[in-house]
């Protein structure tokens, strides 16, 4: 995934529900800075793009239909519109304020922070994410001490995530360790 075939997929977004601010979340959130950056492929391996329209989020429902998993969209180019909420991930306090803009086309994409995504990753725990994660790590732009530094803002679903994420964090602080010695 790039952010060219993104942005084809929010102009069609745009021409279904007249909207034109999406926020993106999820492993495709890193396609905010690839412009500037050479986003590793284990980073963009998703055909989903998470996101939802900036200014009526429930209104990205919607588009399910013609965007979404399954639909013409994802039959024609290979990938989907996965509609979600803002309450949806679990994320650190502030990070709606570092969200990354990007604007084509009268369009703008608002991206998460990778670190901010990483917290999110960390917290599901999933292979693929931690695959995402130690990707962001070798290239640089998933910091472990930044990640840490905004753990003290983030409410957990339970326990058991908050657990887990810390967990996961100090394997991958071992793993950073182990290959740099």
């Amino acid at each position: 995934m790039n952010l060219d075939a993104l942005f084809a997929l929010l102009a069609k977004a745009r021409e279904l529900s007249g909207h034109s601010d999406y926020v993106v979340i999820g492993s495709l959130s890193i396609l905010g800075l690839e412009d500037h950056f050479d986003v590793p492929e284990d980073m963009t391996l998703s055909n989903d793009v998470d996101c939802y329209t900036r200014d009526d989020p429930d209104r990205t429902f919607d588009l399910v239909a013609a965007l979404g998993e399954n639909s013409p969209w994802h039959q024609g180019h290979g990938y989907f519109l996965d509609a979600v909420t803002p309450a949806l991930p679990t994320l650190p306090e502030g990070w709606r304020a570092r969200l990354i803009p990007v604007s084509r086309d009268s369009l703008t994409a608002w991206f998460l922070d990778p670190n901010d995504a990483a917290i999110s990753k960390y917290a599901r725990g999933e292979p693929r994410d931690r695959r995402w994660i130690r990707a962001g790590i070798r290239s640089g732009v998933v910091s472990l001490p930044m990640v840490r530094s905004r753990l003290r803002g983030v409410t957990f679903l339970d326990n058991e995530e908050s657990q887990r994420t810390r967990r996961l964090i100090e394997e991958d602080q071992a793993w950073c360790d182990r290959s740099v010695s």
